[in-house]
Formats: C-alpha cells, structure tokens, sequence
C-alpha cells in the first residue's frame, strides 16, 4: 500500500463548495477497488488548507488502475476546479514508525494484562487436554504452552512484544501448524472452548472488547486451519499481527 496526500489553498469564500464537491467526489473514489481508504481534513489553525489523505492498494494502481478505470471521470469532474488550489500532490511509502497513543487502552491493558491472559489460557488449555475431539492434537504438550500461548495474546492484542523477542514471532507460530490437518470441526471446538474459558476467567463482557476478541480468534483460528492443510503454502514471514478495537489488519487480495 502507498498513501497520497494532496495539499490544498482553498480561499475561505470557497471552502463550502469545496468540501460539497468532495463529498460528491467521495462516492467515486470510494468505489474504486484501487482506494483502501480516504479522509480529507481542514487546518484548524488556517481556514482554507486542506490536506486529502488517500490510501492505494499501490501508486501504480492509483495512476494507471483508477485513473484508467471507470470511476476516475467522475471523480475528476467534482474536484477539478480546485485543481489550481494544490500545493503539493505526491506519494509516501509507510517507514515502519508508527504507534499508539495511551488515550485509549490496548485490549491487553482492557482485559487485565498478562495475568489475565495467563488465567485464560490455564483454564482453557485444562478443558483442551480434557476434550475427545481437539485433545488428542495436544497430546504431549510442552507444559509451558498455555504460557507462550498467552504470550502470544498479549503481543497480539498490545502488550509487550515478548513473542517476537523471545519465541520466534510469527514464524514460530506457523510451525506449530504446518501440516497438522485441523478439521473445521476441532477449529470451531478450539473457539467454543476458548470463549468458554475468557467467561470462566472473567474476562470484559462489554460488547466492544468481546467483539474485538472474537474477531481476532476467528481471524487467528481460520489462518491456522488453512496453513494446516496439506500442500498449503503460507507466507513464511510476516510480524505478530495487531489488533484493536474493531481493527483488523488490512485486507490485501491474494494473487
């Protein structure tokens, strides 16, 4: 993904309309498959500076996809008379510096931190081991697994980076289920099981953090069964995904 910022002077008698036409241009751009994400913003502190943020699955997509596509001419009907009021337009790559602030807390701090997710998974790798139909895939487990499993959660859901630091993050994780055949049923028992756990251990029960929990484990769970499978070929190297509140990681299509 690249992300386009176009920098605007609009003269202040002009901002309505300005705003109006992007509003309509929005419906264009949103339609674009090319186009993950938009937002256009205005100075507080200037009247008349905007700034248009535009996320493309690539710049070469943006360039020649979109504006070669189907949706552009409208677009480009909308926003053209302000054309003249850009200041700058160009493309920026991510460098990898990115964050959180602390305004709002991670799931990790939500659900209690490490001691909490140590509980969760305690408790449910004691129902796993009892279970006839997942049980036998964890036979002869390491004793410390329901540790580095909550290691694993915390890292995922924004606690320290423990996994990655000191199990081998992502890659390690795939070679627990390269070619274990799960079935749909032992992953659909493996969520039941696990959710039955978070109640147990009294994890949030607000609808906001059970929602985004789920989402990742039904995330998590599925990526498991399909790297599982026989002849499967995952990407073999990727970072410990992030997740937050309803946020997952970007969908990108598969080639």
């Amino acid at each position: 993904m690249i992300v386009e910022y176009i920098r605007y002077r609009v003269p202040e008698e002009r901002s309505a309309d300005f705003e109006a036409a992007y509003r309509r241009a929005a419906a264009s751009l949103g339609s674009a498959p090319e186009c993950v994400d938009y937002e256009l913003t205005r100075c507080a502190e200037e009247a008349g500076r905007y700034i248009l943020r535009i996320t493309w699955t690539s710049a070469e997509d943006h360039l020649e996809g979109f504006r070669n596509g189907p949706n552009f001419a409208a677009f480009f009907t909308e926003i053209r008379p302000y054309v003249s009021d850009i200041e700058e337009m160009r493309h920026y790559e991510p460098t990898g510096v990115h964050g959180q602030g602390a305004s709002v807390p991670t799931l990790y701090d939500w659900a209690g931190g490490a001691e909490a997710f140590e509980r969760l998974t305690e408790v449910f790798y004691g129902h796993v081991l009892k279970d006839e139909l997942i049980g036998p895939l964890f036979a002869g487990m390491d004793p410390r697994h329901p540790t580095y499993v909550a290691i694993w959660l915390g890292e995922v859901f924004g606690g320290p980076d423990r996994y990655t630091r000191e199990r081998g993050g992502y890659a390690h994780m795939l070679s627990q289920h390269i070619g274990r055949g799960i079935t749909e049923r032992q992953r659909r028992r493996w969520v039941n099981l696990l959710l039955d756990a978070a109640d147990e251990v009294g994890l949030p029960e607000d609808p906001e953090f059970r929602a985004a929990f789920l989402g990742y484990i039904e995330w998590g769970t599925r990526l498991a069964f399909a790297n599982s499978q026989p002849g499967a070929t995952p990407v073999a190297k990727a970072p410990v995904p992030h997740w937050g509140w309803g946020v997952a990681p970007p969908y990108m299509p598969r080639g």
